[in-house]
């Protein structure tokens, strides 16, 4: 079985939640890995979860991105190593430059909260491979800065190297404007890493993997990840 490591930094508040689904749902090992220490506990899988680091001060993850954890998340990330960015997390990732991209401001300019549907692109991946084709997952969002965006070259290269994983849709997997809840470029919630071993999301599957919460849909990415150890 998989070995977890959720990283907690000044700020983190989904951080729990990570642990919480790792442990009693999936009865994962998994540590609290604090971000002023360099020993990632021989973990196999590592979090980086939502909340506001550092209260988001300068840009979100911008200060984060210094923690001395990082220094051993982005060796273990070079060489192979499974890194899961979530809300928070996605945007330390690309701070960290271990995803290409930047996040910008909301659309509307505005902090939203809700549930959204999810289309999954790439069914074929670390994270991915426990979601059916076609089938959409319900999971909820919580961001103020989660409109990805990139320049033409590198969007053409995510879209050609199969690297968009997740984009937001209709409950049927219709991808439209009218279900982009942020103004991310080409409906984007979640995309990896040329190697496949890293991924960022906005959206919170952590939050959607006990039946008390509504929807269990989360497990799905968690499950991807399991999977890749056993398979």
């Amino acid at each position: 079985m998989a070995k977890f490591g959720v990283v907690v930094f000044p700020g983190s508040n989904c951080d729990h939640d990570a642990y919480y689904v790792l442990k009693k749902i999936f009865n994962c090992e998994v540590n609290f890995l604090w971000h002023k220490e360099s020993d990632l506990k021989e973990s196999d899988v590592i979090i980086l979860p939502g909340g506001f680091s550092y209260g988001d001060y300068l840009r979100s993850g911008s200060i984060a991105r210094f923690s001395p954890i990082m220094n051993s998340v982005i060796e273990f990330a070079n060489k192979g190593g499974k890194v899961l960015g979530i809300c928070n997390g996605f945007q330390i990732l690309l701070e960290a430059g271990l995803l290409p991209g930047v996040m910008l401001k909301n659309k509307s300019l505005k902090f939203v909260c809700k549930d959204v549907y999810l289309k999954t692109v790439n069914t074929n991946s670390i994270f991915s491979n426990s979601i059916s084709n076609g089938n959409t997952l319900k999971v909820p969002i919580a961001h103020g800065e989660g409109n990805y965006f990139t320049d033409n070259d590198t969007l053409n290269e995510l879209i050609n190297n199969d690297q968009i994983l997740f984009k937001y849709s209709s409950k049927d997997g219709n991808v439209d404007d009218e279900f982009n809840p942020n103004g991310s470029l080409l409906n984007i919630a979640g995309i990896i890493n040329k190697d496949g071993n890293i991924l960022g999301m906005m959206p919170h599957p952590e939050r959607c993997c006990d039946p008390l919460l509504g929807s269990t849909d989360g497990k799905k990415i968690f499950s991807s990840i399991i999977n890749s150890f056993i398979n």
